[in-house]
């Protein structure tokens, strides 16, 4: 009898992790695809759960943010691996620029969605935080150089290279990739150029 109860509550918490998956990848899809605030009836549908189980396991939002966060870092995470950091300061700059294109474009609908609640969600307000840190972080690394250029100079190169500037690109000015791709590139280039960095 025991061992009924026990292979009975076993196959109740394995179908509950199965609709908790099920809820997040809904959601991630869902987001990915467009839609930036999925309802609880759209990703109810998508997941095949009803409406009850999606608020039954995300009743609290900070908590689903935080497992959609866990899910998105391990689905991109070839994304942010370690390239090779060295060669000329041009070459380096395009490689940098390739990278943050490659991230913004995959990571994009996410981004957008996670500003939309942000102002709500402290989880979300951290998370974007770290994200701006990781960025700072990357762009010394590849651009050392900036480092002896003025203060407002790093500072105008960081804004330029953020997602916030490749967002305005992409949505506000309704530029197609290749061409905020140029953009941005030009961007870079004038500001570095004017810097004397690679110099």
């Amino acid at each position: 009898m025991a061992t009924s109860a026990a292979r009975s509550m076993d196959g109740r918490v394995q179908r509950s992790e199965r609709s908790r998956e099920a809820i997040v990848i809904a959601m991630l899809g869902l987001i990915g695809e467009g839609t930036l605030s999925p309802t609880a009836q759209q990703v109810a549908e998508r997941a095949e759960v009803g409406v009850r189980t999606v608020f039954r396991h995300f009743s609290d939002m900070e908590t689903l943010f935080a497992a959609m966060n866990d899910r998105l870092t391990e689905q991109t995470e070839s994304l942010f691996v370690d390239a090779i950091q060295e060669g000329p300061f041009a070459d380096r700059v395009e490689a940098l620029v390739e990278r943050r294109i490659s991230i913004f474009e995959e990571l994009g609908p996410y981004m957008r969605a996670a500003a939309i609640q942000r102002r709500s969600s402290a989880f979300l307000q951290s998370q974007h935080g770290r994200n701006i840190r990781t960025l700072r972080r990357d762009l010394r690394r590849w651009l050392p150089e900036i480092d002896s250029a003025p203060r407002e100079a790093a500072d105008a190169l960081e804004m330029i290279l953020s997602f916030e500037a490749w967002n305005r690109l992409r949505i506000e000015q309704r530029l197609a990739r290749n061409r905020a791709a140029a953009a941005l590139r030009s961007s870079v280039s004038q500001l570095t150029t004017a810097l004397d960095v690679a110099g």
